[in-house]
């Protein structure tokens, strides 16, 4: 925690080496990251060179290269290419599973709402959710769109954890003025009947 029970950026980003390589508390891995990407996005959307093209040539590569050096090792006395016992573990495989089926219920619990229950209000909250989702998409393709997450993921954390104070005095201001707005959204959408069915079974 930090001053006046302020939240530490290091702490909220889960600590490690994601946390570092964000703050650039480790620079080898925000350089590596950003220069990755980089290359990845001009070779992907100004080169115009082939995802799979590529993976299939970069996989070909490494086997290629693994091959001659656990060829070599074995005849010079060398040791063989470092690579772990790669195993993906029972417990990691059920934590994932359970991560998706509370989103996949979340889904269907609205796909219910509006489908079954005719829930208005919930249909034009995911209709304007849509739209702003189909608004950005229309606007930058799905690469650009990771690389420019990639780019505000390497900035605005380190902004963030440097300016902490001064933005947090902005965000409070700002989060007064859309409280009052989603009141009266809110108010708004109160006002527009839930569904149909239930007002029939309340009768």
């Amino acid at each position: 925690m930090g001053e006046l029970g302020r939240i530490s950026v290091y702490d909220a980003l889960g600590g490690g080496a994601v946390a570092d390589t964000l703050l650039w508390r480790k620079c080898y891995g925000g350089v590596m990251l950003l220069i990755g990407s980089t290359v990845m996005w001009f070779l992907f959307e100004r080169a115009g060179y082939n995802f799979l093209a590529f993976v299939a040539n970069t996989l070909l590569l490494l086997v290629v290269i693994l091959f001659f050096w656990a060829k070599s090792a074995s005849l010079l006395n060398r040791p063989l290419p470092p690579i772990p016992d790669l195993d993906i573990s029972e417990e990691s495989v059920l934590v994932a599973a359970d991560e998706m089926r509370v989103w996949v219920n979340k889904g269907l619990a609205t796909l219910h709402e509006i489908a079954v229950d005719g829930n208005l209000r919930t249909l034009l909250l995911v209709a304007v959710g849509l739209w702003l989702i189909s608004f950005i998409g229309s606007l930058f393709n799905f690469l650009t769109l990771v690389y420019i997450g990639v780019l505000v993921s390497l900035s605005v954390p380190l902004l963030y954890d440097t300016f902490q104070p001064q933005i947090d005095e902005k965000l409070i201001v700002v989060h007064k003025n859309m409280s009052v707005v989603f009141k009266k959204v809110d108010l708004i959408l109160q006002n527009i009947p839930v569904s149909q069915k239930k007002q029939k079974k309340t009768e």
